[in-house]
């Protein structure tokens, strides 16, 4: 190990005004959760107030209630929304040159909001998106900077629009604004429009604008003209996905579509504010509250849940298929090359999928728990001939509720990266087929089964951490509370015998009041399993093998090992610590600096990778973990560029080595400096 020492040098004092100007930019950049939170909590007092009487049978019969023809409607109007979302990325794309296809726009601007909708902070999400991709076509930094920016302009653009034209025409469906008089709203309509038409003609007479430290230039009056139809449109296609499947307005009911837009703008902003994924809660709570007067909370409840359907859940999912067939495409290019075929693949998907797939497995199988605990709970059992066979179906049914409690506690692993819960979540979700198969379930819930499977087998290596019940598989933090899960569904087994329920016994713990004792601990044993299969499936503390006799044997026997250590041996470098990936087939070999003008300790691994190829990504991820952990900051020295888009995405940049070629330096662009006196270039 190498260490480079020098005299610290003192720091600073701090004076009062420092301190209290530390203090208010912590608070500031606090700000958006404390605000998140305090509408979460309102949200929750809400949703209690006004669901505490409802009842499963009420939700299920509200979905029933719903026609076809809304639900087509609805779908359609799902495809229009994220039709007119691809203008997002279309027109920033224009406006910077970024030099991009309309289509592969589209495809960004689809997957970006797909993930935002889903995981909230659209910001962070959506933004991580449009960089993996964008960078890998090419597209420089500042530019996808300025992209994320424009999109952004956009959403906001359309929000004052849209509020104009509600102020303008419908003022008194707005709670606060029905009491003011009429010229109030109506000053402020013709307020909004005028900022609208100020962006869109002062282009005509000045490019950019300077603000603070930025200069930002302006579209065209054809772009921002575009912004502001694109985003008018698009929000008011997502409102009539709800509009739609809400069903008929019920008689005498005076609410029309320009009044459920303005309640769903002020609904979806909510819960864009609260940061929490897909506003989950907050925009629920306002729906409801806003729609009491026309609608029964059923029936509210009901459409939302269906929006949710089509708006959240299977785009996630359709983006999680387009992600696994284009794995399983470029898997399949050299068997179709031999046939004549080119199948031509794209590096930019290829470098996003692990982050992309491992995001949209979680969610999605999540969210078929869920599904499958309401289906085995609620739906009717078909006609059986024999005992056996309702007894067949009866356990089938009691096995799906018990698949989907475990299908969410492992989607907590999948979230990790964590190889066991891959197997488990393969292992369950091919199990469920066959239980559904017994159950004689629609085909319909089989197709939703497969498409999950699919979205998560061919991306085997995005998950490459040790699970901590592999450590310590008889670690008493997982095994009681596994051991209260059995117990519990024991416990529910023997209050059901003591009631006389009959051989469908979880069903009436659902409908039956008498039940409720049983209902708690059917509830505290699902606690138990999401809590147990959390704690074992978190990741395991990484360790680093030690560079012994033994080590560098099995170092050697790796493929490209010999190579890899060629020249940071030359350079006096020589490896102190070695790491596997999960299977032991691929590592990186490393050793840990001091130096002077860095206060964090930099792992330098050595050589880059080596081992099988599909393993070294594997290998890498694990290296950057261990950094994270012993808080270290990366850099790798390697021949060549391999695994580039994995050291892209963690920031790290590459320099050409002197004096030897294709070799080069990957670090953060602070440390070069440091470095360079180090390696000797």
């Amino acid at each position: 190990m190498a260490e480079h020492a020098g005299t610290p040098q003192e720091e600073p004092a701090q004076t009062p005004c420092s301190v209290k100007g530390k203090w208010l930019r912590r608070l500031l950049t606090r700000l958006p959760a404390l605000v998140g939170l305090v509408l979460l909590v309102a949200a929750i007092i809400v949703m209690w107030r006004e669901v505490r009487h409802l009842s499963f049978p009420q939700i299920i019969g509200g979905l029933r209630a719903i026609p076809a023809l809304s639900l087509w409607e609805g779908a359609g109007a799902t495809l229009l929304s994220y039709g007119i979302l691809s203008f997002y990325d279309g027109l920033a794309c224009r406006h910077v040159g970024a030099g991009v296809s309309w289509g592969r726009s589209a495809f960004v601007a689809f997957c970006s909001y797909v993930l935002s909708h889903n995981l909230g902070c659209a910001a962070i999400s959506g933004t991580a998106v449009r960089y993996r991709l964008y960078r890998n076509w090419g597209v420089s930094g500042r530019k996808i900077a300025s992209i994320v920016a424009f999109c952004s302009i956009t959403y906001w653009l359309g929000m004052i629009g849209l509020v104009g034209v509600i102020l303008l025409t419908q003022p008194g469906i707005i709670p606060y604004i029905r009491t003011m008089p009429l010229w109030v709203p109506k000053l402020a309509g013709g307020g909004c429009f005028a900022v609208l038409l100020a962006y869109v003609l002062i282009p005509c007479w000045k490019r950019e604008i300077t603000l603070y430290k930025w200069t930002l230039p302006l579209p065209t009056w054809r772009i921002g003209l575009g912004q502001i139809l694109a985003s008018m449109a698009d929000m008011s296609a997502t409102a009539l996905i709800a509009w739609c499947v809400m069903g008929p307005l019920p008689a005498g009911c005076n609410l029309t579509f320009g009044g459920f837009l303005a309640i769903y703008i002020g609904a979806y902003t909510a819960g864009l504010l609260a940061n929490v994924p897909g506003g989950l809660g907050v925009f629920d709570s306002t729906m409801m509250l806003a729609l009491s007067p026309w609608f029964s909370i059923p029936h509210i409840m009901s459409g939302i849940l269906v929006f949710r359907l089509f708006y959240y859940i299977i785009p996630l999912l359709v983006a999680g298929l387009m992600f696994a067939g284009h794995e399983l495409m470029v898997r399949g290019a050299p068997f179709l090359a031999r046939f004549g075929r080119v199948v031509e693949a794209s590096q930019a998907l290829r470098t996003s999928e692990g982050d992309f797939s491992t995001i949209v497995a979680t969610g999605s199988q999540a969210v078929l728990g869920v599904a499958l605990v309401l289906y085995g709970l609620l739906t009717p059992l078909p006609a059986f001939r024999s005992s056996l066979e309702g007894g067949l179906m009866q356990g089938a049914a009691f096995l799906l509720v018990v698949a989907g409690v475990v299908l969410i506690a492992l989607s907590t692993g999948l979230s990790r990266r964590v190889a066991l819960a891959w197997r488990l979540s393969v292992i369950v979700l091919s199990g469920t087929v066959g239980v559904l198969m017994l159950r004689q379930a629609h085909w319909a819930v089989f197709a939703v089964v497969m498409a999950v499977l699919v979205t998560l087998i061919p991306f085997r290596n995005a998950y490459y951490r040790q699970a901590y019940w592999r450590v310590e598989p008889c670690s008493p933090f997982i095994l009681a509370p596994l051991s209260l899960w059995l117990c519990g569904l024991a416990g529910v087994r023997w209050i059901a015998r003591q009631h006389h329920l009959g051989p469908i016994w979880w069903r009436a713990m659902v409908y039956d009041a008498h039940t409720a004792i049983g209902r708690w601990v059917l509830g505290g044993s699902a606690l138990c399993c999401l809590l147990g299969f959390g704690l074992a499936l978190r990741r395991a503390r990484l360790h680093v093998q030690p560079w012994t006799l033994t080590m560098r044997i099995r170092y050697a026997c790796l493929q490209d090992a010999r190579a890899a250590l060629s020249v940071p041996l030359a350079r006096g470098l020589s490896p102190d610590g070695i790491i596997f990936d999960a299977m032991g087939k691929a590592a990186c070999a490393m050793t840990q600096l001091q130096l002077f003008l860095l206060s964090e300790p930099i792992l330098l691994c050595l050589g880059g990778a080596v081992g099988a190829s599909k393993q070294r990504a594997g290998a890498i991820w694990r290296l950057r973990d261990y950094a994270v952990q012993e808080g270290c900051r990366l850099a790798i020295l390697q021949h060549g560029a391999r695994q580039a888009d994995i050291y892209r995405s963690i920031g790290l940049e590459a320099f050409s080595l002197e004096g030897e070629e294709g070799w080069f330096l990957l670090c953060h662009v602070e440390d070069y400096l440091a470095l360079r006196k180090v390696i000797g270039f």
